[in-house]
């Protein structure tokens, strides 16, 4: 299959996102110590727009130098190139490649589970089982997601 630039672009900026949030959490850190040191190396910025870097948005490739020295790994690793955040050489399969389908599960293993929200595809526990006599609330827009009932007004 040949992908075309745009998205060739997209996948590249999904897997900077994703290094940039895992390395950061690998190493402990919270997003005010990673914008303390990107101070020190001389870029100022907020965890405003360090959020958005992970978050795919407002990616400046000329920060990728002092983002990967504050996060203590390569442009190389954080490019996708390489899945060892010490090396510089690119894989000889690229690791756009190689770890494509696990860098999304890490994604989504890292999302914020909301209550009563059933991922597509995995029945409810409410129509496994008939004596369960209501289904769990979830999050409007959620699989298998009802609005919540109104609570009547408080008496006064």
């Amino acid at each position: 299959m040949v992908m075309n630039s745009a998205d060739v672009g997209a996948r590249r900026r999904l897997i900077v996102m994703q290094r940039l949030r895992e390395r950061r959490r690998r190493l402990g850190l919270t997003q005010k110590q990673v914008v303390s040191r990107l101070g020190r190396l001389g870029v100022l910025t907020t965890n405003k727009a360090l959020s958005s870097l992970e978050h795919g948005a407002g990616l400046d490739v000329a920060k990728l130098p002092e983002l990967a020295h504050a996060l203590e790994c390569t442009v190389t690793y954080l490019l996708g190139m390489t899945s060892d955040p010490r090396s510089w050489a690119p894989d000889t399969t690229p690791a756009s490649q190689q770890q494509g389908s696990r860098d999304q599960a890490a994604v989504a293993a890292n999302r914020p589970r909301v209550p009563g929200a059933v991922p597509a595809g995995v029945r409810p526990d409410w129509a496994r089982r008939p004596d369960l006599a209501r289904r769990p609330a979830a999050a409007p827009g959620l699989v298998n997601a009802h609005p919540p009932t109104r609570n009547p007004p408080p008496s006064a």
